[in-house]
């Protein structure tokens, strides 16, 4: 059908892009240590987009099995949107070089019979009914599986025609101990491959409930300003206001702290990278929404802005070249987004780091990206001293992100993968009220 289509968009006078996904995926939620919910859900559909006259279109249809006629229709319609619409078209890519990036696609998962999931799935039911009888009834577990298999393809009009399948496999566990106070603690894991899932879910559980014990003991601290150790999630967090500035997209309509590559942006102790050919990761792909191919790209290595992240249209707009990061599914036009993002630099071992450590924080949201002011609520932390851990939570994390990515002095030596976010702990200035 994919040619049936390609065909009546070669008759017209336009530039096109097809964007087309299959996919199915089985999901099992737990509550209470019960199998609430077991469902088994399937996706395919076509994003089409249309160039004329320097204007774009773009519409989707579901499913991929469609009559000529209503391909026709399809085809028409888009561009008639594009006649009539206000968006500016800038061009397709190229065809260019694909490499294969490995380890994405596992047949074990594509083949995974959904009796066998929900077996799975019912295992985080079993396994936490005995935690929680062995420590008691003001202990809740809760979980979340999931596997998908998906296949995406895009064809266009400069003679891109690009497909890939790829699987993919995550749980989470989230434990709260109740009485008087409460605690939380949670895990969570993704793979392209299947996992050991015993062997994961032992550990998951494990660290879920050490981090729902020191929850548990938490209170707020007194006010501090100083070094502070952030560990990955909370890494995760105040990235995420300083990565919404290396957009291309917000580059070019000045709504980011950056103007150009060659900038000083953080310590020479800091490299951030963004890397879609990692072997197996997450969020690894051989090439993008667009058919660009995915890459590594260093963003800001030791301290110096780099890169920014780009799409085809971005990258024209502000003359450079696309860094493969077009994301979007079939009912989406692609925008600007990441792959899997690496947090490097100079290397202490700071899990021997005796102070102020943060681990989770909550409320990026709410910052302000350009000016890269923040406050955060801590939803958990400790102080080391003298190898004890004295908890804390419920403080702000308080501060600008820009003045924190100049502040940092050092990474650890040991990495931990969050989904697609990989970053080791980072040490810096921060203040704590």
């Amino acid at each position: 059908m994919i040619e049936e289509l390609i065909k009546i968009l070669n008759r017209e006078n336009i530039e096109w892009e097809i964007y087309w996904e299959i996919g199915r995926g089985s999901s099992f939620k737990i509550e209470k240590c019960e199998l609430e919910r077991a469902q088994r859900k399937y996706h395919s559909g076509i994003g089409l987009r249309v160039g004329y006259k320097g204007k774009q279109g773009f519409s989707y249809i579901t499913g991929i099995n469609h009559s000529k006629e209503d391909l026709e229709r399809f085809v028409k319609k888009t561009i008639k949107l594009a006649r009539v619409g206000e968006v500016k078209f800038y061009g397709f890519p190229e065809k260019k070089p694909i490499k294969k990036v490995s380890g994405i696609y596992d047949k074990r998962i594509a083949e995974l019979e959904f009796e066998e999931a929900l077996s799975m799935g019912r295992g985080i039911s079993q396994k936490e009914s005995e935690l929680r009888e062995k420590y008691g009834s003001n202990y809740t577990f809760s979980g979340r599986l999931a596997f998908g298999v998906a296949k995406d393809g895009i064809a266009n009009s400069n003679g891109i025609e690009l497909e890939e399948e790829s699987t993919g496999m995550s749980f989470s566990v989230y434990v709260v101990k109740k009485d008087e106070k409460t605690g939380t603690g949670d895990y969570y894991k993704a793979s392209r491959s299947m996992m050991d899932f015993e062997k994961e879910l032992e550990v998951g559980l494990e660290k879920a409930l050490q981090e729902a014990e020191l929850s548990y003991k938490a209170k707020p601290m007194g006010a501090f300003e100083g070094e502070i150790v952030l560990e990955p999630h909370s890494v995760a967090s105040v990235l995420e206001l300083f990565i919404s500035n290396l957009k291309g997209d917000n580059v070019y309509h000045k709504r980011s702290r950056f103007t150009r590559v060659g900038e000083k942006v953080a310590s020479e102790s800091f490299t951030l990278i963004d890397d879609a050919t990692l072997e197996g990761k997450i969020v690894s792909y051989s090439f993008d929404g667009e058919g660009n191919p995915g890459q590594r790209t260093v963003l800001v290595g030791n301290g110096i802005l780099e890169n920014f992240l780009l799409d085809e249209t971005y990258a024209r707009l502000l003359g450079m070249k696309s860094t493969g990061n077009a994301v979007r599914d079939f009912r989406t036009p692609p925008h600007i987004g990441t792959s899997n993002i690496i947090v490097e630099g100079e290397e202490e071992n700071l899990e021997d780091f005796e102070g102020v450590v943060i681990k989770k924080v909550f409320g990026e949201h709410t910052a302000n990206p350009i000016s890269g002011d923040f406050s955060l609520t801590i939803e958990l932390g400790y102080i080391v001293k003298n190898g004890e851990l004295i908890p804390f939570k419920d403080n702000m994390f308080v501060g600008n992100v820009f003045e924190f990515m100049n502040s940092i002095a050092a990474v650890g030596k040991k990495k931990e993968e969050l989904g697609a976010f990989i970053s080791p702990r980072v040490l810096g200035l921060g203040k704590i009220v």
